[in-house]
């Protein structure tokens, strides 16, 4: 009986909850497609005319260690600056000024070769995130909350989903799922303490190496691409502009997300989301 009881408020809470605008169901369609396409690597192969398979043979072990370092010590620096990104003022976000940014660093990586992209790839990385927190703005979020700068920082973990991965493994709402406490820990952190004090903190700590190995993945992809001798610095631009419109992409999509939680509840938009993804948006 009790069971039948709560299945009868269950119904009637879906039914009394909130229907979508056409305007944001027409978001969220927008949302699952940025969110649940392919990788990097298509993205990088079709910059570089070349076939995504190949790219992907085209990353040995030496190239996914540097990358590895190189991701860490980027998302070390991300971290503290990550709480003082977000922009002021209202108003769309300014993705081709970031692009530009990115293509102006990528072409200097691009000339010196893979030497460089060590040092290239932090920076890269604070432009990206500086991009990320631009959406973050245009989609509503306060900022100066923690917890706002801690996801931007989580859109470089949606970066490194793939299409094999195991559905559940990659599921937009499954990752947040794994990376919520690590994300939370390190907002209370910054609440708290502030990041000045952010040297050696455990939560910090955490959340980059929560971040890292996902976050090597596409940033192995985008060194290997660049460490291609007939690259140089055009090439290196064309990756960067893929590499850096790939996670603004990705943020539109989050932070659409977001958005659309803040309005409806976060249970009514994994439902519509997950309808979505079943549908074939994806």
């Amino acid at each position: 009986m009790k069971q039948h009881e709560g299945a009868l408020v269950a119904q009637a809470d879906a039914c009394n909850a909130p229907a979508f605008s056409e305007v944001d169901a027409r978001a969220l369609d927008e949302a699952v497609k940025l969110l649940e396409r392919t990788s990097l690597a298509a993205s990088i192969a079709h910059a570089l005319g070349r076939p995504a398979a190949l790219l992907s043979e085209l990353v040995p072990a030496p190239v996914r260690r540097m990358a590895e370092r190189a991701a860490h010590v980027a998302l070390e620096r991300a971290v503290a600056v990550a709480a003082r990104s977000i922009p002021p003022g209202s108003g769309p976000a300014r993705g081709r000024f970031h692009a530009a940014l990115s293509i102006a660093s990528g072409a200097a990586g691009g000339a010196f070769g893979l030497g460089a992209l060590a040092i290239e790839l932090p920076v890269s990385t604070l432009i990206i995130l500086r991009s990320i927190a631009d959406v973050a703005r245009a989609e509503g979020e306060e900022p100066q909350s923690p917890e706002t700068a801690m996801a931007c920082l989580e859109v470089f973990a949606l970066g490194g989903r793939q299409p094999t991965d195991d559905y559940m493994d990659s599921s937009y709402f499954a990752l947040r799922g794994l990376l919520a406490k690590s994300i939370s820990d390190a907002a209370k952190h910054i609440a708290n303490q502030g990041l000045a004090s952010q040297a050696g903190a455990p939560a910090l700590a955490r959340l980059v190496s929560t971040l890292a190995p996902r976050f090597g993945i596409v940033a192995s992809q985008k060194m290997a691409a660049q460490s291609l001798p007939i690259i140089g610095d055009v090439g290196g631009a064309a990756i960067n502009y893929a590499f850096a419109r790939h996670f603004h992409d990705l943020a539109r999509g989050h932070f659409t997300v977001r958005r659309l939680e803040r309005a409806y509840g976060r249970e009514l938009v994994r439902r519509e989301y997950g309808l979505r993804v079943g549908g074939g948006l994806s």
